[in-house]
């Protein structure tokens, strides 16, 4: 038998942000932390979708924690009032998991300009948590946990266009560049908290193969005959061969919860190639070790959301 969520310690004490936490990977996350006994703080971008989601939680979880803070990753804006309001609330955060993503989505910016994919999945994130480090690095066993996925295999960080301005967009390819960019983020962060001797831990996990809205929200925005043949394909897929979303969740909450996690490590399934099963350590390619193009998208990150992940010396 692998690590479950009956392997989940106790949370009591501990406050826990979880964005995207009003579907999926996300709402699983929380009701499993909240059962453990931690306040969780839902930041999403649908209030009513949100009190829905909630209810559902609390439903499971008679006597749950739970906050609601609105939260948009593809405006800077609302990313910076997300983390004040959370600091207005709060003294300290135990764990901050960035799980909202968008996949394959049509070509399209974010508010600031930013490929949305990337902007998301990526930038978005990196912006929320450099706002909350401090409030990270006052707690007993802080950790950051970044969900990334497979798909960074096929990305590739082209630091002369990440915005896909001259290249034809493809958003396959610019998913699996998101997700590669989460991994180069997790190494980065890890590095630099490590050398600043912060006690936050920051990893990263993949939910293989799971049945989320993920799947279908990218051909939805798509829209027209391929975006309802994706769809279908997608629904197909779900019900033949992806896992349950609350098993998909399980490698995120193993790396936000399980004694001894390193920082810098990544976590996913261990059965079907990755695809499904109980969580352990997840490979990388090699594109995902590479220091330098690491600490240029990190730098670059920063120089674009105009928020340093400052730490105390």
């Amino acid at each position: 038998m692998g690590w479950s969520e009956r392997d989940v310690p106790d949370q009591t004490g501990r406050t826990v942000v979880v964005t995207g936490a009003s579907a999926g990977l996300g709402l699983e996350n929380t009701r499993a932390l909240a059962a453990a006994g931690a306040r969780v703080v839902m930041a999403t971008r649908n209030a009513t979708k949100t009190a829905a989601a909630a209810d559902r939680v609390r439903r499971a979880v008679p006597g749950a924690v739970l906050e609601q803070v609105d939260l948009d990753l593809a405006d800077l804006a609302s990313v910076q009032h997300a983390a004040a309001v959370i600091a207005d609330r709060h003294d300290r955060i135990d764990v901050l998991i960035a799980n909202a993503g968008l996949m394959a989505t049509p070509e399209s910016r974010t508010v600031d300009g930013f490929e949305l994919q990337l902007g998301v999945n990526h930038i978005g994130h990196a912006a929320f948590v450099a706002a909350l480090l401090p409030l990270l690095d006052r707690a007993d066993d802080p950790r950051v946990v970044v969900i990334s996925s497979e798909m960074h295999r096929v990305g590739r960080i082209d630091l002369d266009d990440l915005h896909w301005d001259r290249r034809r967009y493809q958003r396959w390819l610019a998913y699996g560049q998101s997700k590669l960019a989460n991994l180069l983020y997790v190494r980065e962060l890890s590095r630099r908290c490590e050398a600043a001797a912060s006690p936050i831990t920051v990893a990263a996990a993949h939910p293989g193969y799971a049945a989320t809205e993920l799947q279908t929200k990218g051909p939805s925005m798509q829209g027209g005959l391929s975006g309802r043949w994706m769809d279908a394909a997608n629904n197909v897929l779900n019900a033949i061969i992806a896992q349950p979303a609350a098993e998909g969740a399980l490698p995120q909450l193993f790396a936000a919860v399980a004694p001894g996690v390193v920082s810098g490590s990544y976590w996913g399934p261990q059965g079907l190639r990755g695809m499904r099963g109980a969580p352990g350590p997840a490979g990388r390619s090699s594109a995902a070790k590479d220091e330098r193009v690491a600490r240029e998208l990190f730098d670059r990150t920063e120089a674009m959301t105009g928020v340093s992940h400052d730490l105390p010396a």
